[in-house]
């Protein structure tokens, strides 16, 4: 019988992730859209790593630098007071960072294909910079917010590398569909990973479906 915590957990784990870095993905793409330095490409290199590093490298230096015999390790557990290793805490913040390409490509890109001359028209009505990029920029972007919200919704569901080895494998805690596809696998119990797996690939679907449906001004052409 099909255990649903994993399902639970994963869609917690992906709405954590997607929102926390949706509210760092848009000053950090307008950073990178706006505000050219020399040292941008090296920045722009640094955010894409997780695109084509293997999802094991990442999680084994998150590992390394998450435990407790770490200094970065040890000082968010004496002074926040959180163990990231075998946490959902830790899962949140190796999600952030193996998902930060998602929320940010997309926003950096529809963010540099505006014309200057709405941010130039803003700044001579008086508007601040932040006033700009959120009441003139963003809503301009629709479509690149959710594209970028969606994919990194979609990406946090599928992982299992970074997740296996920053979590484990702890029921209730850091036990995600993936592992549980794993898990059921190794047990040879196919029908109970099937499911598993035909929900996350229905789930998929549906999202991505949804942003191609949205963005592709679909539905709007079909109202009468």
């Amino acid at each position: 019988m099909i255990d649903w915590a994993p399902l639970i957990l994963t869609l917690q784990l992906a709405t954590w992730t997607t929102c926390l870095l949706f509210l760092i993905g848009i000053p950090l793409a307008s950073y990178l859209a706006f505000r050219p330095r020399p040292w941008k490409p090296v920045l722009e290199t640094l955010i894409s790593m997780p695109l084509v590093l293997p999802p094991t490298v990442l999680g084994f230096y998150l590992l390394i630098a998450f435990s407790p015999a770490n200094a970065f390790g040890q000082f968010i557990d004496q002074h926040l007071g959180l163990q990231l290793i075998f946490s959902f805490e830790g899962l949140v913040l190796a999600s952030m960072l193996y998902s930060l390409p998602f929320m940010v490509q997309p926003i950096q890109a529809g963010l540099s294909q505006l014309p200057p001359s709405l941010r130039e028209a803003s700044y001579v009505l008086g508007k601040s910079r932040w006033t700009t990029l959120l009441r003139v920029l963003l809503p301009n972007i629709r479509p690149a917010l959710l594209s970028g919200l969606v994919l990194t919704f979609a990406h946090t569901i599928g992982e299992f590398g970074v997740v296996l080895m920053i979590g484990g494998n702890i029921p209730g805690e850091t036990k995600v569909a993936s592992i549980a596809i794993y898990d059921e696998v190794e047990a040879l119990h196919y029908e109970v990973a099937g499911t598993y797996a035909a929900i996350l690939c229905a789930l998929s679907f549906v999202i991505l479906l949804a942003v191609y449906l949205l963005n592709g001004g679909y539905l709007k052409k079909l109202r009468p």
